[in-house]
């Protein structure tokens, strides 16, 4: 058989059509897989968690009531969280709120005078030089902002009322005014006919022990004591309800001592918590995060649902506005390499554990390591991790810069393609 010119022509292009075709399906399979192997890692980064839970708490104090004969307009002379002494008057008694706002007008009256007469005293305005008072004026003032973010309020109103000395110091010794001695007079003229409609008050009520008070009262003051915590239930505290009392001879409680407690129900099930341990709890109605300490872990049976009673030494005004409130307990804040969850495998490793015969005096045995698998370049290793912190899809491992056998910062974690 003889092969025609075209029939060369005609194979050669059939050779150079399958060439490329071979070409272009080696390209596409090599881009296929680079890209392919791309998606199946990802680098290992450092990450932040915090562990807690949310849980309904109930507050557990030793309270005692108040009360009196009823009738009449309660006017509160301490706040709620606030500390009295024994015999310190807690509230008096008028016939109707117009004496209390003469009182309150009679109290903002008295403070104003008070720093008038301070600022208008001969020896401020003699050791007062503009070049230190205005230094002054200006840490006030960051001070100022400082109460504000902190919300610490009892501090903001004293720098509060120490700038405003220091600024009308400045004013007189600067000559941007002569001084005060008008609104001085003002001020006694308007406490004068105050002080003419005030009476005196019906009843007194006052504190008969050093304690912390409460302006209200809900039914379990002798319920939800220290003395009933080894009996709580899980069933009790399902129950309770954050409910105040309306009666009309309330006049609120006494709280002995500054320690109290918050119990809930949380899920203890891989055991997390235990007796002893420093945690840190923040209520739904506050930012501010106390600390604490777990005085209590008990279950009826279920650890999934597990009585914690956690006992706090901080006292203040948002610490006694309910009796329930959703609770976030936080055991702590955790920093490692972010791991994904299916990434993490089991693998045995050979190691020598130092007791084998008599000539080597070593033994090689199999340990089992947590761990994942990188890919290194071209190659594949297996990297042990460290766990510190599970989350739902991740978890983070310790960081060990001193062993390369560890999970590194920036590795590459191969989540599929290892079996």
């Amino acid at each position: 058989m003889r092969f025609t010119k075209t029939d060369s022509g005609l194979a050669v292009k059939i050779l150079r059509n399958t060439v490329l075709i071979l070409f272009f399906v080696i390209f596409i399979s090599i881009v296929y897989n680079f890209r392919n192997r791309e998606s199946d890692t990802e680098s290992a980064l450092i990450a932040e968690a915090t562990a807690s839970v949310e849980f309904k708490g109930v507050f557990i104090r030793d309270e005692f009531p108040v009360s009196y004969s009823g009738g009449g307009v309660l006017s509160y002379n301490v706040s709620d969280g606030g500390k009295v002494g024994n015999g310190s008057v807690i509230a008096e008694v008028y016939p109707d709120n117009t004496q209390i706002g003469i009182n309150r007008e009679i109290e903002s009256l008295t403070k104003d005078l008070d720093i008038l007469k301070k600022i208008q005293n001969p020896g401020t305005l003699e050791s007062a030089q503009p070049s230190s008072l205005s230094a002054s004026i200006e840490e006030n003032y960051r001070n100022l902002i400082l109460c504000r973010d902190m919300q610490d309020y009892d501090a903001l109103q004293t720098v509060m009322d120490t700038l405003l000395v220091q600024m009308s110091t400045y004013q007189i010794i600067t000559n941007e005014v002569t001084d005060f001695g008008q609104q001085i007079v003002d001020i006694n003229t308007q406490l004068a006919q105050l002080k003419r409609q005030s009476v005196t008050p019906k009843e007194t009520i006052k504190s008969d022990r050093s304690a912390y008070f409460v302006s209200y009262c809900d039914g379990y003051e002798e319920k939800l004591t220290t003395d009933a915590l080894d009996s709580l239930t899980i069933d009790q505290l399902d129950e309770i309800s954050d409910n105040k009392k309306t009666d009309g001879n309330i006049v609120g409680k006494l709280v002995n001592g500054y320690c109290w407690y918050i119990a809930g129900v949380v899920d203890n099930s891989r055991k997390e918590y235990a007796v002893g341990d420093n945690v840190k709890i923040r209520m739904e109605s506050s930012a501010e995060v106390y600390d604490a300490q777990i005085y209590d872990v008990r279950n009826e049976g279920d650890p999934a649902r597990s009585i914690v009673i956690i006992s706090c030494s901080q006292f203040n005004y948002d610490l006694v506005q309910h009796r329930t409130e959703t609770v976030e307990l936080i055991r702590g804040d955790f920093r490692g390499l972010k791991v994904p969850r299916e990434a993490i495998r089991f693998v045995p490793v050979e190691k020598i554990d130092g007791e084998g015969d008599a000539e080597s005096g070593t033994a090689a045995v199999n340990v089992t390591y947590k761990g994942v698998y990188i890919l290194k370049g071209e190659q594949v290793e297996f990297k042990k991790i460290d766990v510190v912190y599970e989350g739902s899809d991740y978890v983070l491992s310790r960081v060990h810069d001193d062993d390369l056998s560890y999970l590194a910062l920036y590795d590459d974690i191969m989540i599929e393609g290892v079996d």
